[in-house]
Formats: structure tokens, C-alpha cells, sequence
């Protein structure tokens, strides 16, 4: 059997090709996460200080530590003299506070508190010490790359080093597996014990412009810059973005609001095949039918950068003709859809129905029928 392609046609306009995002950040990262599509990087894999943007990992294990029930939302935590003694952003805690887990949620989220950060590395692991080498491994489980972690709150540190790829990984777990709890990071205010009114708002700078934006933090340092890792939804779509290396909170401000409208003006997502769509009908070796209908369980749904529509392939690979029998939801071949910059997107195709062995009469008829055809072809009628 040799293979074939199909040629799914009439599908797209013809304009030119998408513009690359030129951006100010030192690194960068933009992904489409229903489609899982990188739609931009710049020095993405370049180890760098992620300063308080690291305190995703530090929620991300604290969210995790609540899914499996270890702690509850009205868990208290003690404070201690580390805590209390951190510098930069906090919540301005003490030795004798208990914060609920719920009022540290936003305390790292909203307010960056450098002192909640520590309550939950002690209160989940005992020392921060500790907490910061489970968040190294449990790093590694979630696929990041090039992540180290020696302290909880993203205080400089030369052995605490992720990069922009990791950040938006961690970023994409939190939407994904966390889903009711990520809520938190659209979180505009949290006045802790009315303690320090100046520092109550959230310092994501994408929050309230009308734009999707929920979430979801802001990282700086001297040696950093200015960051942000983000996220926003529009129509339905989510993307998750990192900047780094920004030289002003304006610098990156703007820079992450021209990315989101980037994102969202440049790319459509469309479906070229629909779910349970019969792609192609292929012939059937010693079947009760002579043809089977491929198909598609999940569809075809991709991003095509504006003005390429035109450049878009979509191909049916299979062999042919297929040996019966055949039951209904058998891999098949493949669907391949071929978008400029972008990765194959490759969906099974699986049958659309059973179709049993034939009996003797029938194997033989088609065993005849196969080697008529054998002959045609060799006399070249």
C-alpha cells in the first residue's frame, strides 16, 4: 500500500503574511493557549532574574498544597522574625499576626508581599530553604526547563535564575489547573488590616483597561528591569505573554498593552474542519463496504496569522485502500494542517464506522477485482 494526500481546497483568501512583533523587552514570550501556539519569543530561553514574577511558582505551590487539602482557605499561619524582617513590597506583617491562607493569597498576588511569600514557605515546608528546593522539582514536573529557585519571594539571589519560556509555563498551569483560584489575580485591591493604603493596589498595569486582562504579576529589580508576566482574554481566546528587561513601569506598561492587542489583532482563530466532519472516504480491501469515511474527534481549530489564509495547507494522509475489518474510532491516518511560522497541527483520523470482513464470495470477487485492476495497470489501459 502506498500513501496518500488530500488536498482539502477552496478553503482560504489570499493577502500577505502576518508582520512579526517587534518588541522592546530584553525577552519575551507570547502563547495562544487553546491551540498551544508560540506566537512570538525573543531570548525566551535566556536565564535571567525573575525577581518577584517568580512568585507564581511560590502560588502555584501554595494552590496546590489547597487542591490536595493540606491547608484550607481559613488556615492560619504563624509569622516569624524572617518573615516580619523582609524587605521591599509587603504586607507589613508581625510576630504576633495569623493570616488565613486566604489573606496570603492576596497578599503575594496583589500586594507582592515579600513576608506572606515566607509564612507560606514555612508554614507548607518548614524552612524556605525547603520550599524553595520542592519548587525546583516541582518545577521540573511541570516541564520548565531552565528554573532554579533559592528563595520563595523572588529576592536577588545569583542561584535564583527561570526564564521567560518557564515563567509562561507556570502561568498557563495556573489557568489551567487551578481555574476557580487563578480568579484571584484580576484582584485590583487587597487594604490588609488597612495597614499600608498606599501599597493596597495591584500593580499590573493591564488590569481595568477594558482589554481582557486577569492576571497576572509584575516583577522588578535593578539587575531585571521592569516585568510582567500577563495574561487576557478576548471573544473566548486566551493568551499568556512575558516581558522582561523593561527600563520604566511606562516602558512596560505600554509594552505589554501593544502585545495584547498584537496578539488579539494579528491571529483568528478558525475552524477549517468541523468535529465528526467526514474528511475523505477511502477505499476498503475485502470489506462489506467498499469505502470507509475518516473523520475527526476533535476538528481542525487553528490560528492563521492576518493576510495568510492563503498559505494555509491542509492535507489527509492515509494508505489505500484499507484492510477490513474496521471498527468504528480506528486511527486511520492523520489530518496535517501547515501554518506559516507555526508548528504542524496533526489530528487523528479515525473511522466513521465498522465495517466487518467480507464473506468468501465477497474476498474472492474483490481479490478478482484487484488483480483485473493489477492488469489494467500493467497494460497501461
Amino acid at each position: 500500500m502506498r500513501a496518500f494526500l488530500l488536498r482539502l481546497a477552496a478553503l482560504l483568501c489570499l493577502t500577505a503574511p502576518a508582520n512579526a512583533f517587534d518588541t522592546n523587552a530584553g525577552t519575551a514570550w507570547v502563547y495562544d493557549v487553546a491551540t498551544g501556539t508560540v506566537l512570538m519569543e525573543k531570548n525566551a530561553d535566556q536565564s535571567i532574574p525573575p525577581a518577584s514574577m517568580s512568585k507564581l511558582m511560590t502560588t502555584y505551590m501554595l494552590f496546590e498544597a489547597l487542591h490536595e487539602g493540606r491547608v484550607q482557605m481559613d488556615t492560619r499561619l504563624p509569622v516569624s522574625t524572617k518573615a516580619r524582617q523582609m524587605k521591599g513590597s509587603t504586607m507589613f506583617l508581625n510576630e504576633q499576626d495569623r493570616p488565613t491562607v486566604e489573606e496570603l493569597i492576596k497578599g503575594i498576588i496583589v500586594l507582592s508581599g515579600n513576608d506572606a511569600c515566607v509564612v507560606v514557605a514555612e508554614g507548607l515546608s518548614g524552612t524556605e530553604a525547603a520550599f524553595a528546593r520542592q519548587m525546583t522539582e516541582k518545577g521540573k514536573e511541570l516541564g520548565l526547563t531552565n528554573s532554579t529557585f533559592a528563595n520563595a519571594s523572588g529576592w536577588p539571589d545569583p542561584r535564583h535564575r527561570m526564564t521567560a519560556h518557564d515563567l509562561g509555563l507556570v502561568a498557563v498551569h495556573l489557568v489551567r489547573d487551578f481555574p476557580e483560584l487563578y480568579k484571584n489575580f484580576a484582584l485590583t485591591e487587597f487594604p490588609y488590616d488597612n495597614r499600608a493604603p498606599a501599597n493596597r493596589f495591584n500593580r499590573n498595569p493591564l488590569l481595568g483597561l477594558g482589554i481582557g486582562a486577569d492576571g497576572l504579576k509584575t516583577g522588578h529589580t535593578q539587575e531585571a528591569g521592569y516585568g510582567l508576566v500577563g495574561s487576557a482574554v478576548q471573544d473566548g481566546r486566551r493568551i499568556v505573554f512575558v516581558i522582561t528587561g523593561l527600563p520604566t513601569e511606562t516602558a512596560r506598561a505600554e509594552e505589554a498593552e501593544r502585545i495584547v492587542n498584537w496578539a488579539f489583532r494579528q491571529f483568528t482563530m478558525e475552524t477549517l474542519v468541523p468535529a465528526g466532519e467526514t474528511v475523505v472516504e477511502v477505499p476498503v480491501w475485502l470489506g462489506t463496504q467498499a469505502r470507509v469515511g475518516l473523520t475527526t474527534s476533535e476538528g481542525a481549530r487553528v490560528l492563521i496569522p492576518a493576510g495568510a489564509r492563503d498559505q494555509v495547507k491542509v492535507e489527509a494522509v492515509y494508505d489505500s485502500p484499507l484492510p477490513a475489518p474496521i471498527a468504528k474510532g480506528d486511527q486511520l491516518g492523520r489530518l496535517v494542517v501547515t501554518v506559516p511560522g507555526a508548528k504542524d497541527a496533526v489530528t487523528p483520523l479515525i473511522a466513521a464506522q465498522d465495517i466487518p470482513e467480507a464473506g468468501f464470495a465477497g474476498r474472492l470477487k474483490g481479490a478478482a477485482m484487484r488483480l483485473g485492476n493489477k492488469a489494467l495497470e500493467a497494460t497501461g489501459l
